[in-house]
């Protein structure tokens, strides 16, 4: 080998060993965001796992540690106790959450309107609000679906005291429907209709509520206070990282669903994946010249009116206490 050859090979493998060292530090500075879904695995979160997939929280400096919830009051709890920094939960939780006192906020709303649907047999169909006087409907404390019907009812010129609600537990709710126990049942389109669907083989007759005037808001992300304050930088890059896995997801459902599939043990068909990953791309907006997950105060002030019809909150704390847009801002 030529001196020359030889100095232009030692180049080269110094200037490699400077990259691969480089790339070992910025992989080593990646800091650790602890994130915490309100619930069990469901299509709702595959654009997490597509954006961890493609490198985009990587890229962001971040490593984001994923993992399944037991309930929005179990999430919002680890989340004050400092156990993790986002917690994903529905967003109507979290503004009964902070009326009540919980020192949090919703930094990203993703779903401004939950989308929720009523089905019914086929033999007895609900088709419109009307539809619903003279029917039995399941219905759970706390449950998103049926706990604000009053509302939509009064939205809709439904006689509500034509409309039966039978309280149960919430796990009872869907057996009791499939065994024709009750007339009608809740359904989150972006989770449970898919599996229903596939699993009895029927295509239930649907009442949309959001098409019918009832706006809940649903999937968001929460930090603490405390956490706004102190990692807001962090916060800031998980939801810019979180924008461009949305958009990875819309681009590429049938991705999303094979990295989710590959993480969720015992999880449900593909074609049953994708339904839900193409259904939440479709129940998330994006905002005319806002960010991603950007929050309309009219969305948090609708929604503490509906929480006032189902429960006695007192005096309503200040529009500010319950979200920020200030991370989602460029």
């Amino acid at each position: 080998m030529s001196h020359a050859a030889g100095l232009v090979r030692r180049v080269a493998l110094t200037a490699s060993a400077v990259i691969a060292a480089t790339l070992a530090s910025q992989s080593a500075m990646a800091e650790d965001i602890n994130v915490r879904f309100s619930w069990k695995l469901k299509g709702e979160y595959g654009f997490f796992y597509l954006g961890e997939q493609k490198g985009l929280y990587k890229d962001a400096g971040l490593t984001p540690k994923l993992g399944e919830g037991a309930g929005a009051q179990a999430a919002l709890g680890a989340l004050i106790q400092g156990q993790e920094d986002v917690v994903v939960l529905p967003g109507i939780f979290a503004i009964s959450a902070i009326q009540k006192g919980m020192p949090v906020k919703i930094i990203a709303l993703y779903q401004p309107t939950t989308p929720i649907a009523l089905i019914s047999h086929p033999d007895k169909p609900v088709k419109t609000p009307k539809d619903l006087e003279g029917k039995t409907v399941a219905h759970a404390v706390g449950e998103t679906g049926t706990s604000y019907l009053s509302a939509f009812c009064d939205i809709n010129k439904v006689d509500c005291s034509k409309v039966k609600k039978i309280q149960m537990d919430a796990q009872s709710r869907v057996p009791q429907f499939l065994q024709k126990q009750v007339d009608v049942v809740s359904v989150y389109r972006t989770n449970d209709l898919p599996v229903l669907e596939e699993r009895t083989g029927t295509t239930f007759p649907t009442l949309d509520l959001p098409e019918y005037g009832l706006g809940v808001p649903g999937l968001a992300l929460v930090a603490s206070n405390s956490g706004i304050e102190k990692k807001g930088a962090t916060l800031r890059k998980f939801l810019t990282a979180n924008a461009k896995a949305i958009d990875a997801t819309r681009a590429d459902p049938a991705g999303a669903t094979a990295v989710l599939k590959g993480v969720w043990q015992g999880g449900p068909s593909d074609k049953v994946i994708q339904k839900q990953i193409e259904a939440t791309s479709a129940s998330m907006p994006s905002p005319d010249g806002k960010p991603m997950g950007w929050i309309d105060e009219k969305v948090i002030s609708n929604a503490i009116e509906l929480i006032k019809l189902d429960e006695d909150i007192g005096s309503v704390k200040p529009l500010s206490s319950f979200y920020t847009n200030e991370l989602l801002k460029q």
